[in-house]
């Protein structure tokens, strides 16, 4: 298997593809909108407002854990989620040190 060679790239470079993988897939990105709109921690509802098996989402909230994108407790027999914010501003701040660090220009190809 090959080597993923990460450690060849800054933290920051890291950090941010790190990021982006909360945004590479559709699902994530419903489930980010889903609670940045209800303003509030969301227990069990996600499943309901999404056309996604509950593995599926599952999956999804998982791998945005671990990324910190959102934070989840535990009260059994319910998880809750919310957007963690310090990392939610982390990733508006770095996305946009990469927007306006790269200048495309209109007759580039």
């Amino acid at each position: 298997m090959g080597l993923t060679k990460t450690e060849v790239f800054t933290d920051q470079q890291n950090r941010v593809a790190d990021l982006a993988k909360a945004f590479a897939h559709p699902a994530r990105v419903a489930i980010l909108q889903l609670l940045a709109q209800k303003k509030a921690c969301v227990c069990g509802d996600i499943v309901d407002e999404l056309p996604l098996a509950q593995a599926t989402v599952s999956q999804h909230l998982k791998e945005l854990k671990r990324i910190g994108i959102i934070q989840g407790s535990i009260d059994p027999p319910r998880v809750c989620y919310c957007i963690d914010e310090v990392v939610w501003q982390e990733a508006r701040q770095l996305f946009g040190k990469v927007f306006d660090s790269v200048i495309v220009e209109k007759s580039c190809c």
